[in-house]
């Protein structure tokens, strides 16, 4: 009887145990809402006007892109973005990148012109300085804005970065974030390595302005009028859009306007009443606080704790 007993102690311990990831996944699921997402293990049906050179790659699940200067090339997906803050990721592998040539993707309108607003874009080029990185951005006002990964360069002003130079390498995995925080008017952009996670390099641009208009993701040349016959080669995967999770408040007792007896307890007075208004969400709720996944773990060693106590008095 008591190996019985202690056999279900365990059962319900595991039981809890195994609860406590779940949690978590349900806090990263409910963190963002993805509005765009492909990992191009099937085709994407990206939109393109030249379909020899930007295609899915059905073999590796990727997308194979060429840029080249003055041929317009293009290939984008429409997505539903409007405003407000956002994030994108996507991998890159970079083949071949010529003197004077430039990948860039990103969220852009219509257009799908790095001149003409509003887009926002991350790219990476050989030119004066070398294959670095940038982050390229034209706001809804026709504001350009841009800051790259050499130390200080002059043409960026005020916005230049000023830590070591940074550049990229061909054949290599990186991951790329472009970061919008429409609240605080700050676009980041982020590469790291694919394989190890090192962060290569990181900065930023002030808006001073909200961003909205922005409803395709693209890769392309357009408005690119350089020399023809140098290109910008290799493939992207693992794209994603996503946007902060709505909040749904909380379940309140009571509404706005509803009134509570309250009574002392000495002297019997007649019902008083107070007004107890709705809570109303201030901030994006990305997901459950530290506090209530900290309580729940708490609750799961005190169950333990009692049921190891029991089965060792047995």
């Amino acid at each position: 009887m008591k190996i019985q007993k202690n056999v279900k102690y365990l059962i319900i311990v595991a039981c809890l145990l195994a609860f406590i990831p779940s949690l978590q996944a349900l806090s990263d699921d409910n963190a963002v809402n993805v509005i765009y997402q492909t990992s191009f293990s099937s085709d994407p049906h990206w939109i393109t006007n030249n379909p020899s050179t930007n295609y899915w790659n059905p073999s590796l699940e990727v997308y194979n892109f060429s840029v080249e200067p003055s041929t317009g090339g293009y290939a984008y997906t429409p997505v539903d973005y409007e405003r407000g803050s956002f994030t994108l990721d996507y991998d890159l592998y970079l083949t071949q990148v010529d003197e004077g040539a430039t990948f860039r993707f990103g969220l852009s309108g219509t257009e799908m012109d790095p001149s003409k607003a509003p887009n926002v874009l991350s790219m990476f080029d050989n030119g004066k300085y070398g294959r670095i990185m940038w982050l390229h951005i034209v706001t809804p006002g026709s504001k350009l804005m841009e800051v790259n990964s050499q130390h200080a360069a002059n043409e960026m002003g005020p916005t230049a970065y000023n830590g070591p130079t940074v550049k990229y390498e061909l054949n290599k995995n990186y991951h790329v974030t472009v970061k919008y925080e429409d609240d605080r008017k700050i676009v980041t952009m982020s590469v790291s390595e694919k394989l190890t996670g090192k962060n290569i390099w990181s900065y930023y641009i002030n808006t001073n302005e909200n961003l909205n208009g922005m409803n395709r993701l693209y890769v392309g040349s357009k408005g690119d009028y350089g020399m023809m016959n140098i290109y910008a080669l290799g493939y992207i995967d693992n794209v994603r859009l996503s946007i902060p999770a709505e909040v749904t408040p909380s379940p309140t007792e009571f509404t706005q306007g509803t009134t509570v007896p309250t009574y002392t307890t000495k002297i019997p007075t007649t019902k008083q009443t107070v007004t107890v208004p709705t809570p109303y969400p201030t901030s994006t709720q990305k997901s459950p606080s530290a506090g209530i996944l900290a309580i729940g773990a708490i609750g799961i060693v005190a169950v333990m704790y009692g049921v190891l106590t029991r089965m060792k008095r047995n």
